[in-house]
């Protein structure tokens, strides 16, 4: 309601926090719909055992 801009997030169990393929695709996909509702994605953040990675960071958004 009124939003403007997402972060996503979620965990990898396996504690590697390496994008997967699917991770780009869907986050490519959410970008892409969102952004033609007015929504940022800023970034999509993966949580694992011993870190974390940022997509904004890595440059895949």
């Amino acid at each position: 309601m009124g939003s403007t801009a997402l972060v996503l997030a979620h965990n990898h169990p396996s504690g590697d926090p390496t994008p997967s393929k699917a991770d780009i695709r869907m986050t490519e996909e959410i970008a892409t719909i969102s952004s033609l509702m007015g929504i940022v994605v800023h970034d999509h953040l993966i949580i694992g055992k011993h870190g974390h990675a940022s997509f904004k960071g890595l440059k895949l958004l």
